[in-house]
């Protein structure tokens, strides 16, 4: 397996990958993983393709193999589910020693996280990402945790994966739809840390889709790489770890505000549309640069307008994000392709320009 190294303050741990499940016990044991319990969390649409395979696998190794599987979809990822999960594992007799996976895309692997982090004051857990998404973004860097009351990941935690187990052939039943949401992620990479990967990419549409697998193992290995390295240096987020929000911050606000009806990679396409504007605003890079961005998501089917909802409901949803200081809207803008910069002193008037911006025909 090749593997890359996660070094962040708290706990170091390797990213696997591999074009099955078959090596995940070679992990296990390396890890002193075994004679344990374990849980499988999982969705309805993600086991009827790869719980019982990854089940199977497990059960060579261990004799009590538990499997936790609830409804598909962001407008599960709440604390009632959470709740559901707590009772599972005292049904069945976690505790301490138990390891939970968590086999499926973000919401998942969030979702499990949390509940590893907080039974037990935290019990160890593993991520097995099946999505593009999951696999270069949300799998790697710790962050876990749940909406709250249409609040996008408002109560949640920094805990850290023993280790993440990527099995690249699940991309190959991943929906057209999902690889695009993925890639959304992949083009941020670049965008804010790499011109060289984000030329490449760009230039890899048709291979993507066409599920290279060689070109798929380069492009998820680089992210790993990059979002590792930023992780290693800023483990929660108190100052460089914030690039990796660019596109989020209005992204997050539209994701909420249609109820999750659009994709997160898609929102945070639009998001990263209305960051360059902004960025292209302060005179940080050229129309043509703006340009250039909107016609890679393009290529890739993802949106870069929003016209379902109004500017100002847009605006008044941001205030309300998290990363919001003193009602001061944090921005990550570029100042050229695979250079980020961090600001907070937008004035209102700028950042509903960029809305606009999101709402026109402008080509």
């Amino acid at each position: 397996m090749n593997k890359i190294l996660v070094t962040p303050s708290s706990s170091s741990y390797p990213i696997y990958f591999s074009q099955n499940f078959d090596h995940i016990l070679e992990a296990l044991h390396h890890h002193n993983l075994l004679h344990r319990k374990v849980c499988i969390i999982t969705d309805h649409t993600v086991d009827s393709y790869y719980g019982n395979q990854l089940m199977d696998v497990l059960k060579r190794s261990y004799d009590d193999v538990f499997k936790f599987i609830f409804e598909a979809g962001e407008e599960n990822k709440h604390l009632n589910t959470i709740q559901d999960m707590y009772k599972f594992f005292i049904e069945n007799h976690l505790d301490r020693n138990s390891l939970i996976f968590a086999l499926g895309g973000g919401v998942t692997g969030d979702m499990a996280g949390f509940a590893a982090a907080t039974y037990m004051r935290g019990i160890p857990f593993i991520q097995v990402p099946t999505t593009l998404l999951a696999q270069v973004d949300s799998s790697v860097g710790g962050k876990v945790g749940v909406d709250f009351l249409q609040h996008k990941n408002m109560i949640g935690a920094f805990y850290q994966p023993t280790f993440v187990y990527v099995n690249l052939s699940t991309l190959k039943t991943l929906p057209q739809k999902q690889l695009s949401s993925g890639i959304a992620e992949v083009i941020k990479h670049g965008l804010i840390l790499d011109d060289n990967y984000f030329s490449f990419v760009e230039s890899s549409t048709d291979l993507v889709f066409d599920l290279d697998e060689a070109i798929l193992e380069k492009i998820i290995q680089r992210s790993c790489e990059l979002k590792a390295s930023i992780v290693s240096q800023d483990e929660k987020e108190l100052g460089l770890r914030e690039i990796l929000n660019f596109g989020h911050t209005l992204g997050h606000a539209i994701e909420t505000l249609l109820n999750f009806e659009l994709l997160h990679g898609e929102c945070v396409s639009i998001g990263m549309v209305g960051a360059a504007y902004l960025s292209y605003k302060k005179n940080l890079i050229s129309w043509e640069i703006l340009k250039r961005i909107e016609k890679v998501l393009q290529s890739y089917h993802l949106p870069i307008r929003i016209n379902q909802l109004e500017s100002e409901e847009i605006y008044q949803q941001m205030l309300l994000d998290k990363k919001v200081k003193n009602n001061k809207i944090k921005f990550v803008l570029l100042s050229s392709i695979g250079n980020a910069v961090r600001v907070g002193d937008l004035n209102e008037e700028l950042i509903k320009s960029s809305i606009s911006y999101l709402k026109s025909d402008v080509q």
